[in-house]
């Protein structure tokens, strides 16, 4: 296993798939590299592919606020990545090549963090971290225990933008991701 500086030179570079012709900024990560929680997106946008930080853009804004509602803050007690570090053209769903070529990057920064807890964002996420077949309609908020890390999955903030309809969901599932949070890892809140 790599250390953070190593693993992050080698995500830069990455030519492993051909998102790599079309990014301007690999997407590797942010926020404390302790944290005890995981937010895992699919890949980067436009807005991400420009800054070269995870979910900047009107998504990443609706998320921080959420996110705040339950005490966390990307500056203070949460890492966020995705699956794929060079944003998809178009925005489209990362392909399973895609996806293949660059989750060994994902599961060393998992290696280095350590977390206790990790949210997928959304069903791409979740179809590749919890199982192959997830159904984020029927299985959003449900606990998945591996190895001592629990897994969840919440809707992906670009689908509560879209159907604003599904906020109530999300709000259960953010309360129940605190309460997890504070039986598990209480320093979070510290």
């Amino acid at each position: 296993m790599s250390d953070w500086i190593e693993l992050e030179r080698r995500c830069l570079a990455c030519q492993k798939c051909a998102l790599a012709d079309t990014r301007t900024n690999v997407v590797f990560g942010k926020g404390p590299r302790d944290a005890r929680i995981v937010f895992i997106g699919e890949g980067p946008g436009e807005n991400e592919d420009l800054r070269g930080e995870p979910f900047v853009g009107r998504g990443g804004q609706l998320l921080d606020e959420m996110l705040s509602l339950i005490g966390l803050s990307r500056e203070k007690n949460f890492y966020i990545t995705n699956i794929v570090k060079c944003r998809p053209p178009q925005n489209r769903d990362p392909l399973n090549t895609e996806q293949d070529a660059c989750v060994g990057y994902l599961w060393e920064q998992l290696e280095l963090l350590r977390p206790r807890v990790v949210v997928c964002l959304g069903r791409i996420a979740a179809m590749r971290l919890i199982k192959p077949d997830y159904r984020i309609t029927k299985e959003h908020g449900q606990w998945v225990e591996r190895d001592g890390v629990f897994y969840t999955a919440i809707y992906h903030p670009a689908a509560l933008l879209r159907d604003p309809s599904k906020k109530p969901d999300t709000f259960a599932d953010l309360r129940s991701i605190r309460a997890k949070l504070r039986a598990l890892c209480p320093e979070v809140y510290s």
